[in-house]
């Protein structure tokens, strides 16, 4: 792996600085909201940044330009999603599912017509999935999944309920694994589908997080008719399209990057802040707290780097893409913990606060971070994929 950037790519990191230092709006950094924030405000400037980027080719950067996209290179890629993630632009978690994790899979493995039907539009930021994965009995052992698909002349008859489904609420489409043979093994009998959202049959019912806002949502699905030609991919083999898009979702170089700013914003409040008449900065406690931290977000960089450069050379990133979702997931909980101690008492004030540091960021973040080690595959479930795949360990 070359670990230097070419001067293109300099130049267009340069580039993308520019432009978001210009465009991000105003208001979004009064907001101060992140990545896993969403509001009705939070929404429409989130909708209006995306169609900005779609207006300028950079939603969906590496696509073919059929698709809507550019088709630079996956490590000019790397380098916008960086600086976003580190800018904290109002991109949304649905646009990272839908540009980066679902798109991507209807690439490979969709009809002519569902890439024209879907990619384009997704590309100019005109529509968002969400992601119908975990079943109230599915999570960890997603393959056991019980959602029902069965064929009625030409339509699909889905029948079930998933559960933590981000921004369903807001989603044009569900990217949804359903059983359409329950009489194989558990692995074989899956199907992926695009289903509309404004089907009928469909409910959704909202899940508030520990921020007190609406992210995750309950859907049911009672006799949602879905058209034959909605199927992705061949029939029953689903899970191999499942587990490609969860490759697409671990493998982000965004986590490092936001916890970069985030680490460059405690450091500097200790420099500014005294305890005893002193700056908190000499304290070598904290010194060692925020040095270890610097020295895992440069580990992960590293990590998602290196993904994708294999990822450009068409190397398949698997039980790699899960050492990033696992050491992201971990490095975001201790920064966020590291955060929580520097702060003391305050770190548990809100932005509300005009004594809350950092805007309440810190708190939110390690309210946040609870979730981060399930979402996408639990810390466990990576481990395991880690240990067989990468390092040939038998199956626990």
């Amino acid at each position: 792996m070359d670990f230097r950037f070419s001067a293109e790519e300099e130049a267009f990191r340069r580039e993308v600085r520019e432009f978001l230092d210009r465009e991000i709006p105003e208001r979004w950094r009064e907001l101060g909201y992140g990545l896993w924030e969403e509001t009705d405000e939070s929404w429409a400037i989130t909708k209006a940044w995306n169609r900005k980027l779609g207006e300028n080719g950079w939603l969906a950067l590496s696509w073919p330009k059929e698709y809507g996209g550019q088709a630079r290179s996956l490590i000019e890629q790397l380098i916008l999603d960086e600086e976003m993630a580190y800018h904290g632009t109002p991109t949304g978690i649905e646009t990272v599912m839908t540009i980066g994790w679902v798109c991507p899979t209807i690439m490979i493995f969709g009809t002519a017509e569902q890439k024209r039907d879907y990619l384009p539009k997704a590309a100019k930021g005109d529509i968002v999935f969400c992601i119908g994965y975990s079943e109230p009995g599915a999570g960890s052992d997603l393959a056991g999944l019980q959602t029902r698909a069965v064929e009625d002349g030409d339509v699909y008859v889905i029948n079930g309920q998933k559960i933590f489904t981000t921004v369903a609420h807001r989603a044009d489409y569900c990217w949804l694994a359903v059983r359409t043979d329950p009489d194989v093994p558990k692995h074989k009998g899956i199907s992926m589908f695009v289903v509309d959202m404004k089907t009928p049959g469909i409910t959704v019912r909202p899940l508030i997080n520990m921020l007190g806002f609406q992210s995750f949502n309950e859907v049911f699905f009672d006799d949602v008719r879905v058209p034959k030609e909605n199927l992705v991919g061949e029939k029953d083999r689903g899970w191999y399209q499942l587990a490609v898009a969860l490759d697409f979702e671990r493998s982000g170089v965004g986590m490092p990057a936001g916890a970069k700013r985030t680490l460059e914003e405690l450091v500097e409040y200790c420099k500014e802040t005294q305890c005893n008449g002193e700056p908190l900065a000499k304290d070598p406690v904290i010194r060692h707290k925020l040095s270890e931290r610097a020295v895992e977000i440069e580990v992960n960089r590293l990590i998602c780097y290196r993904i994708t450069w294999m990822q450009s050379k068409g190397i398949i990133a698997n039980y790699e893409a899960s050492m990033g979702k696992l050491f992201s997931s971990e490095l975001l909980h201790r920064l966020a913990n590291t955060g929580m101690q520097i702060l003391g008492l305050h770190g548990q004030l809100d932005r509300g606060s005009k004594w809350a540091p950092l805007r309440g960021k810190i708190a939110r973040a390690y309210l946040s971070s609870h979730s981060i080690g399930i979402g996408a595959g639990t810390s466990e479930v990576q481990r395991n994929i880690i240990a067989m795949r990468g390092l040939g360990l038998p199956r626990g």
